[in-house]
């Protein structure tokens, strides 16, 4: 649940950890509402860009490190979450530069590239 909660902070500030299930319910919305939206940019940018869909993994790679970038450099900054110092942490690290990449790039461009090569054969 906090888990959760802590992406509802964005838009609620501090407050969204004493939400209980109604915050938690907000953090998953958007948790999922940023992913999907990852998800249509890259398969929007591959129907014009044929290097996406023929490299996928190279693409993913890069494109799940440009998504991490994006959100820790732009949207967190600003939303309601993040007050004083960033600190850089081993769970920061695995879950930030190096989690991103392999666990959301990876995996949406892999499934954008199926996708492609499905409807290619059809």
């Amino acid at each position: 649940m906090r888990i959760f909660q802590s992406v509802a902070v964005g838009a609620l500030g501090r407050d969204a950890f004493q939400g209980g299930m109604k915050t938690a319910a907000l953090g998953f919305f958007f948790h999922f509402l940023i992913a999907f939206t990852a998800a249509a940019v890259y398969y929007f940018a591959s129907r014009r860009i044929a290097f996406l869909n023929a490299h996928p993994v190279t693409s993913g790679l890069l494109y799940g490190e440009m998504v991490f970038l994006f959100m820790h450099f732009v949207v967190i900054p600003l939303s309601a979450s993040r007050r004083g110092p960033v600190t850089y942490s081993w769970a920061f690290l695995i879950a930030g530069p190096l989690g991103h990449p392999f666990f959301v790039g990876l995996p949406i461009a892999l499934a954008v590239s199926r996708f492609a090569k499905g409807r290619a054969e059809s």
